[in-house]
Parts: C-alpha cells; structure tokens; sequence
C-alpha cells in the first residue's frame, strides 16, 4: 500500500480517479433527482394589496435622549 501520492503507481492513481468519478456521478444525480421532485407545478409569488410608494425618508425612535455627534 503506497502512503504517499507522489509516490503512488498508476493503479493506485486509476482507483482515487475513479472512487472520485462515482462520488462525483453521485452528487449530480442526486442533486438532479432532488431537483425533479417538483412534481411539474410552479410556484410563483403573488402579491395583493395597495401600492405603497417610497417618498422621503423618515426617522421614527421611542427615545427622548439627545444625539452627540
């Protein structure tokens, strides 16, 4: 068993290029699988209300204390 990488020959190089192209495979097709479970519907944000527009800004604060700047 080679403990060291550098000193690794060429099976043990195709055993680490291969363990990482299944964990690779396994990430995607999780990710793909989990990612179709959507069951086909889309969801979209809705909104309802009036229409509040920004005008001045304004400062609301609940002290009566005085600011040293």
């Amino acid at each position: 068993m080679n403990h060291s990488f550098y000193s690794a020959d060429r099976m043990t190089h195709l055993k680490i290029v291969v363990v990482a192209l299944v964990a690779a495979i396994g990430v995607a097709g999780f990710s793909i699988s989990a990612h179709l479970t959507n069951d086909g519907f889309t969801q979209t944000a809705r909104a309802s209300g009036p229409v509040i527009k920004a005008t001045k800004t304004v400062v609301i604060t609940s002290s009566e204390q005085q600011v040293i700047r």
